[in-house]
């Protein structure tokens, strides 16, 4: 049964060494809010940018918010941890198991970020640190017609939001979930079929 554990604990373990090891680089490397470096063009870039929280770089305003997500943070991921053991323990689908451990690597990553980072980098405060963010891929460009409602006649890009490894691997354990649940939460033991509706009656 011990088995069973060794690949997702390893992909875990190789998500967030990646993740950390691209951040430190970045947080070294880069200057905060500044142009940054073309990895595709002008379709994408490493730019570091600092955020409260939220994957993508949306946020939960103030200090009390940003305590507030952080702590919903790690209870979620202790969830979210509780789940996995479960689901290798019952042996569910090795998919879902994936996709799980996915989430729980990139939701650790982050809190990492938020329960340490501001100790050791930004204001000495434990829970409070910001998330570092750095893959922005602005691939397309454009205004919105006029007859589009709200925002029409605004500018639009596409992708607009900065995000990490850790964000991606969240995003990526929650996309294949949804497209996959069929697979992953199928009967093992089919409903026994109905009786021949052409036997003689008594």
């Amino acid at each position: 049964m011990k088995a069973a554990y060794t690949k997702p604990f390893l992909l875990i373990a190789v998500i967030l060494i990646v993740d950390q090891l691209i951040k430190t680089w970045v947080r070294t490397h880069l200057e905060l809010n500044s142009t940054g470096v073309h990895i595709l063009g002008d379709k994408g870039f490493l730019r570091y940018t600092l955020n409260n929280g939220m994957a993508f770089g949306w946020e939960l305003g103030g200090e009390g918010g940003k305590l507030i997500l952080t702590i919903f943070r790690i209870l979620a991921v202790a969830a979210i941890g509780y789940g996995l053991v479960y689901l290798i323990r019952h042996k569910y689908h090795r998919g879902l198991i994936i996709c799980v451990t996915l989430i729980f690597a990139g939701a650790l990553g982050n809190i990492i970020d938020c329960t340490f980072y501001g100790l050791l980098y930004q204001h000495g405060k434990l829970f409070e640190g910001q998330v570092v963010d750095m893959f922005y891929f602005p691939l397309f460009r454009g205004t919105w017609p006029s007859w589009f409602p709200i925002w029409r006649g605004q500018d639009f890009e596409f992708f607009q939001p900065i995000f990490n490894l850790a964000d991606a691997s969240i995003s990526a354990g929650v996309i294949s979930i949804l497209l996959f649940q069929k697979r992953y939460f199928k009967r093992e033991h089919p409903e026994p079929a109905a009786p021949n509706s052409e036997m003689v009656e008594e």
